[in-house]
């Protein structure tokens, strides 16, 4: 790396280029990487017992995390600000945690307090770890901006995987806020999150709800399973691997969900071929899953043989949108559209799902559109016949 800070054209601010490190510019160029101090002057105490100047020298940032020479003009301005109104600077302040030591006591905190425990959050965390060196009050929105960029754009990501590593951001630095760890604000609050676009629009036929299940069972009974449950009983993954013994009541033939994504339990239905298929599973313990790993552990997500056994079936071949591809959520939403063009009513299709609102399960109203033509076209027909039956028994009356 260069040793000599050059100034920049920002008062205050200065760059030094990496001979190692490289960044894309936003031309999608390879150039090298950059990283952005400040200085400033502020007045001590000399052993003398003397005032005098002591110029401080501050590292912002790299290029790569987001930062520019006007965000690190922006800081220096907060820096003299502070000063001129007598509050204390931050490297006179009890330092922050690094944002590793945060994230650590965050995860073990997820073993004990999550549903599925640390799985999800460490899978996110690997795209976080750029940020491990850096204490909590030197990770600003800019580079949370940057950062979303760039699993969006570079890494070409879904919305939905750039808006989860940001909630984990935010709910880390929740934590050592509650936790006393940390002081400072939430930088995440300052960041627009992504939109997300990704409702499923596309649903199976019964046609190839019988091929998929059928090409399942040939390679993983286990995993044909696991569909079943989904696609006629419209349980999500994470409820369907969650299933304990106790969760089954054959007398009823209730499926008693637990443990459900919105924190609101409730029951499923079996159907015969359900019924059929649980009756020959339950474990000895009724406390031990349904469903186990090859080691009799937990499953912590559907397996890929699902992804391969569509791919085979060339169910996605030439689909572009991920709205309209089919995975394993596919089969959820299939449960529940063919619901809706069976002329089931939203309410009950919305409660059959665990939605907490109606707003949730509009989405399927559309497919009820030919049954409430249907319906018009009743009234209509129980009117007219009203009317004919009326001018009948007048005319009768007249005779």
């Amino acid at each position: 790396m260069a040793t000599t800070r050059k100034a920049t054209s920002e008062k205050g601010v200065y760059q030094l280029t990496s001979e190692d490190k490289t960044v894309k510019n936003s031309r999608g160029k390879t150039v090298p990487d950059v990283c952005y101090y400040i200085n400033y002057k502020k007045q001590v105490i000399a052993p003398d017992g003397k005032r005098k100047q002591k110029l401080i020298w501050e590292k912002i940032g790299w290029a790569s995390e987001g930062y520019s020479p006007q965000l690190a003009a922006v800081v220096r301005s907060e820096r003299l600000r502070t000063m001129r109104h007598g509050e204390e600077l931050p490297n006179e302040k009890k330092k922050a945690p690094t944002f590793k030591e945060v994230m650590k006591r965050y995860l073990e905190w997820c073993d004990t307090n999550k549903r599925n425990g640390r799985t999800t959050d460490a899978y996110l965390y690997k795209h976080l770890t750029h940020f491990d060196s850096k204490r909590l009050d030197e990770i600003h929105p800019f580079a949370l901006e940057g950062l979303k960029q760039k699993i969006l754009k570079e890494k070409k990501l879904t919305p939905a995987t750039a808006k989860h590593v940001l909630v984990l951001v935010g709910e880390a630095y929740n934590k050592a806020i509650a936790w006393g760890m940390y002081q400072g604000e939430n930088p995440v609050k300052k960041v627009k999150m992504p939109v997300l676009q990704n409702k499923r629009e596309r649903f199976l036929t019964h046609d190839e709800a019988k091929q998929l299940l059928a090409a399942l069972k040939d390679r993983s009974p286990q995993l044909h399973d696991i569909s079943t449950l989904s696609l006629y009983c419209g349980l999500r993954a994470g409820e369907i691997l969650n299933l304990r013994g106790q969760d089954l009541d054959f007398e009823n033939k209730l499926i008693h969900i637990a443990d459900p994504k919105n924190k609101h339990p409730r029951k499923a239905f079996m159907t015969r071929s359900v019924y059929a298929m649980l009756k020959g599973m339950v474990p000895d313990n009724p406390g031990d899953l349904v469903f186990k790993s090859r080691k009799g552990g937990k499953i912590d997500s559907v397996s890929r043989t699902f992804e391969r056994a569509v791919e085979d079936l060339g169910f996605n071949q030439g689909i572009e949108d991920p709205r309209q591809k089919i995975v394993f959520h596919s089969l959820r939403h299939s449960f529940a559209s063919w619901l809706a063009l069976q002329g089931e009513p939203i309410q009950v299709i919305a409660e059959l799902l665990g939605h907490k609102t109606l707003a949730m399960t509009q989405r399927y109203a559309h497919l009820t559109g030919d049954h409430k033509r249907k319906a018009a076209e009743r009234l209509e027909a129980a009117f007219r016949g009203k009317r004919s039956a009326f001018r009948t028994k007048r005319e009768e009356q007249g005779a």
